[in-house]
This record gives C-alpha cells, sequence and structure tokens, in this order.
C-alpha cells in the first residue's frame, strides 16, 4: 500500500510540469488526497488538496492561479499540473491520504496524513 510520486523535472522558471501520484494496493475513489512540498531546509508543508466526493480543491495562496489539482480514480491517481512555476515552487513533492479542508494551505496535522510516498523532485532553474 503506497504511493508513487513521479513527473519531477528539471525546468526553467515559467515552465510547467505535471506530476502524477498513482496508488498502489488501495482505491482512492473515497479518499481525500493532499499534495505537500519540501524544500531544502524548510519543513513540510501543504500545496494543494482534493476531496474525494464533488473534486473541490484547495490550494496555498503562493501556487493558486498556477497550480491545479484533479483526480482519475479509473486510473487510480492524482495530479498536480504546475504552470508558471518559478524558484520557490523547486522542492521535493509528495502526495499523501487525508482530509482536504479549506485550511490545508495554511496548515495541516501531520498525523491526519498517511501512505506517503517517496517523492518527487522539482528544481526551478535557468
Amino acid at each position: 500500500v503506497q504511493f508513487v510520486e513521479s513527473g519531477g523535472d528539471l525546468v526553467q522558471p515559467g515552465g510547467s510540469l505535471r506530476l502524477s501520484c498513482a496508488a498502489s494496493g488501495f482505491s482512492l475513489d473515497s479518499l481525500d488526497i493532499g499534495w505537500f512540498r519540501q524544500a531544502s531546509g524548510r519543513e513540510r508543508g501543504g500545496v494543494a488538496c482534493i476531496n474525494s466526493g464533488d473534486g473541490s480543491a484547495y490550494y496555498e495562496d503562493s501556487v493558486k492561479g498556477r497550480f491545479t489539482v484533479s483526480r482519475d480514480n479509473a486510473k487510480n491517481t492524482v495530479y498536480l499540473q504546475m504552470n508558471n512555476l518559478k524558484h520557490e515552487d523547486m522542492a521535493v513533492y509528495y502526495c499523501a491520504v487525508g482530509p482536504c479542508r479549506a485550511h490545508f494551505g495554511t496548515y495541516y496535522f501531520p498525523h491526519e496524513y498517511e501512505y506517503w510516498g517517496q517523492g518527487t523532485q522539482v528544481t526551478v532553474s535557468s
């Protein structure tokens, strides 16, 4: 039972990437999913999350309008489309199962999240 994140790469500022979070060993259908990131020397923070029911999503303020989280339950995969990437987006990105609430981008409770993947590195550099 785990997530496998992929899609991280080296990209220039202003570029785009799509990250994938594929579940193995369990179904995502009824689960809320969160995307997180951790930059070197910083704490892990919430980036975006998506609800299982209506597919509503919440975003950390700095990524609003640039990142879009989506899900394909048939493929058991959640995506994070990242556009207009900035240097400050550079981090290891993770996904995990846990509640998706309006405050997700501001604070979250780590003990509520499980099935963390190994992460995928996003590097933004010219």
